[in-house]
């Protein structure tokens, strides 16, 4: 009898005496120093995620530049999704900046309203020019003297804006991750445009981040 007492004591784990004595702790406990130990090391180690057999903590690239404290986009950083208002602005307040980045949308923006004065003031030229037109006797004819108030001001805004211009197209073969010098590809004979306009036309990279300069 006590044998058999002596039997079913060590099986519940309640027997404490003599060789091969029982703790009274579960199997699975025992094997990792209990569930307390195993709560502290989960709490502790840290939350990491593995990627190719690399700790990574945080990304590589943000997805978006720090904002200014009114919350926008500061002047230094490319503006993605930008409006035509703010392409406009940010073209003349960047107007010899051939550092940083230039979004698709800033420059496609500003490209049409650049197409859009042009074609305003071909007209007023044209219009400007017939008043008071007169034709020569070789059969020529010479435009009117308002002819060149629009002439005058086609030359001014080609003059004005070719520098802002070359520097926004700088900044966005940035955004494509290309130098800026790519940009005198476009003086190839015949070719040269095009090439310039499929690297304007790339999407943006996140390797183009090594030629931002912020600054406050």
């Amino acid at each position: 009898m006590e044998m058999r007492l002596l039997l079913r004591l060590r099986r519940r784990g309640r027997w404490t005496g003599g060789r091969g004595a029982v703790e009274d702790t579960p199997r699975h406990e025992r094997r990792t120093g209990g569930s307390h130990a195993v709560d502290c090391a989960r709490s502790t180690s840290p939350k990491h995620v593995s990627w190719k057999g690399l700790l990574v903590t945080s990304p590589q690239y943000p997805t978006a530049p720090p904002a200014t404290p009114a919350g926008e986009t500061p002047l230094w950083a490319p503006l993605y999704g930008a409006s035509l208002g703010q392409a406009v602005q940010r073209f003349f307040k960047k107007y010899a900046d051939f550092t940083g980045r230039a979004s698709r949308s800033e420059y496609w923006w500003w490209y049409l309203v650049t197409i859009i004065v042009a074609i305003v003031l071909e007209v007023l030229a044209l219009t400007l020019g017939n008043a008071g037109a007169t034709v020569n006797d070789d059969g020529t004819s010479t435009p009117g003297p308002l002819f060149w108030l629009p002439a005058l001001l086609i030359i001014v805004w080609g003059l004005g804006t070719i520098v802002p211009h070359l520097a926004l197209t700088w900044r966005r073969l940035h955004d494509a991750n290309l130098a800026g010098p790519f940009f005198f590809l476009g003086l190839i004979p015949l070719v040269g445009g095009i090439i310039v306009l499929v690297l304007v036309l790339l999407p943006s990279k996140p390797e183009g981040a090594r030629f931002d300069r912020p600054r406050a």
